[in-house]
């Protein structure tokens, strides 16, 4: 029994139904907005901290500094070793084979002076070691007769406003991770060690290293030191140990990591409004037709409509299409529901009717006669509402069914070859004489090809087996039925006439309306439901095809019959 879409959900389902739809209602940025912006901003994030790392753009700048350093040390080298040299002649030795012979040795007072005044154009710190590694000289160090002054540099305050100052704090504290530090060596004055460096150059070569020294807020910092040998005609007299800071190294990085941060706050705020629009474009559209659907599953009416996005040409505006006509399906089968039940109630109505009067009206009857007419009223009516249930049974199973049952390749050729020898064969009586001169059935099926289309063979079989007997129950005695099948492009043309009266003007589509009937004169009422017709057409609609009928008109505008049409798509 069809239910009534106009059934209300239970109390428990609608309460349920309400919540759930006012916390779709309350929800706030949605999920997807979300999922698009974490990964269009994670995507930008992993960009600008590969950019931050700059493990090699600091090691250029080094690598530059190191060589500009070296080229310094060796400047100051070479004026020591010029200017800043005793003579001094070596004593004979007792053989008398060393007698002669000149030796050099640093000047410590005349290297200090050079030293100070070489150091002061530059904010290097520069030392100068003898050959026994002795420190002669440093230009943090004056010395005079009032004593001796170390010069120390001090830190520079902190500058700007609190969140400044909180920006750079937290960029020094990362400085260590990016590009890390804690590879680098501890500063040879901070382990108590001597310096390699210096070792290098008193043995004749050129040392260089880059060095990890704590600042007095514990932070790590660069120190770059450069030592090369002093020589005088090759011979090495001291070492000079040149000392710089990495802090323009860090300015640098610094300003190209700000640089990179400005350009990554412009690129997150275009992210960010982009990645709203985008998730706007998508997510809103789609919360639309979802909070549509949910009204229209909720609601009692149809003045809810699901909002029309095709305009937009994408895969959102697809979905809105085909929701509105899902929607659109819906309604029209609730409404072929609701007219197939008013149909069905109707239909069943007129022969109760007859059965209760004649049932009423038999058990006042005193003549047998009488009786037995109303006895066969009363079978009659009986026999119609089983034919009657049974085809509404057949109709309404016939819709489940189609939406199920998996298509297969069908050959229609075959089949009403098949019906014609079935239709053949109950014209012989059970004796083996004809049965009557009746109307014969022809098919007219090319050979050379096969007409195959995908659908279900029992239904197909069904709706040509009922346009024959319509066919057959309207051609006069010893006329023809003839069944033509063609190919026309990718359709089947299948082509069913008749000899009878033809179509009634202007009811050439109601002979497909449910439960109509334009019988024959003289066939014996209630023999038919008036369901085959409409039965036939919803089965070859389920095929994606078309069933119509028209009148065979002769040249003169006299009916010759009538012509029933049935076009399939075929299988490719």
């Amino acid at each position: 029994m069809p239910i009534s879409p106009r059934s209300r959900p239970s109390t428990a389902s609608a309460t349920v139904t309400g919540n759930s739809a006012s916390r779709r209602g309350r929800r706030g940025v949605s999920k997807l907005t979300l999922r698009i912006l974490a990964v269009n901003v994670l995507a930008l994030a992993l960009l600008v901290a590969g950019l931050l790392y700059l493990g090699r753009y600091q090691d250029r700048l080094i690598q530059a500094e190191m060589e500009a350093l070296a080229t310094e040390a060796r400047i100051f080298a070479s004026a020591l070793g010029e200017g800043a040299v005793n003579r001094i002649l070596v004593p004979p030795s007792p053989s008398g084979e060393d007698g002669g012979r000149e030796r050099f040795e640093l000047a410590p007072e005349l290297a200090r002076q050079m030293i100070r005044r070489l150091a002061e154009a530059t904010a290097t710190r520069t030392r100068l070691f003898d050959i026994d590694g002795r420190m002669l000289s440093d230009s943090r160090v004056l010395t005079g007769s009032t004593g001796r002054i170390e010069i120390r540099e001090l830190p520079a305050p902190p500058a700007g406003d609190a969140v400044s100052r909180a920006i750079n704090t937290l960029y020094s504290r990362l400085i260590d991770v990016a590009p890390s530090r804690e590879g680098l060596p501890l500063h040879g004055e901070e382990t108590g060690r001597p310096n390699p460096d210096v070792e290098r150059a008193l043995a004749g070569e050129t040392g260089a290293t880059v060095w990890r020294v704590e600042s007095a807020a514990g932070e790590p910092e660069l120190l770059l030191t450069v030592a090369v040998p002093v020589q005088r005609y090759r011979e090495v007299l001291g070492a000079v140990l040149l000392a710089r800071g990495g802090g323009e190294i860090d300015r640098a990085i610094r300003s190209v990591r700000f640089d990179i941060l400005r350009v990554f706050a412009v690129a997150l705020l275009v992210t960010v409004a982009l990645s709203f629009y985008l998730a706007g474009t998508i997510a809103r559209p789609i919360r639309r037709l979802a909070q549509a659907a949910d009204r229209l599953r909720t609601g009692h009416g149809r003045h809810t409509e699901i909002p029309d996005l095709t305009r937009r040409g994408d895969e959102i505006g697809e979905l809105s299409g085909v929701l509105r006509d899902m929607t659109a399906a819906l309604w029209a089968r609730m409404d072929a529901i609701e007219r197939f039940a008013a149909d069905v109630a109707h239909e069943i109505k007129n022969p109760l009717t007859s059965l209760r009067s004649a049932v009423e009206t038999v058990g006042r009857i005193e003549d047998p006669g009488r009786r037995a007419r109303l006895m066969a009223i009363i079978a009659d009516d009986v026999q119609r509402l089983d034919r009657l249930i049974s085809d509404i049974s057949n109709a309404s199973r016939l819709d489940a069914e189609l939406s199920r049952a998996e298509l297969e390749p069908v050959d229609i050729g075959a089949m009403l070859a098949t019906l014609a020898d079935i239709q053949r064969a109950a014209k012989v009586s059970e004796d083996g004489e004809s049965a009557g001169d009746g109307p014969r059935v022809v098919i007219d099926v090319p050979d050379e090809e096969r007409l195959i289309v995908p659908g279900l063979e029992g239904r197909l079989t069904q709706v040509f087996q009922n346009l024959i007997a319509n066919a057959l129950s309207f051609s006069p005695p010893g006329g023809t039925v003839r069944v033509t099948a063609r190919r026309a492009g990718s359709l089947l043309r299948v082509v069913v006439s008749d000899d009878g009266p033809g179509i009634p003007e202007g009811k050439e589509e109601a002979i497909f309306e449910r439960f109509y009937t334009e019988r024959p004169a003289g066939e014996k009422f209630g023999t038919h439901s008036g369901l085959g017709l409409s039965i036939s057409q919803q089965i070859v609609q389920a095929h994606d095809g078309l069933v119509d009928a028209q009148n065979r008109l002769s040249p003169d505008g006299r009916i010759l019959g009538a012509d029933f049409r049935v076009t399939l798509p075929l299988g490719r």
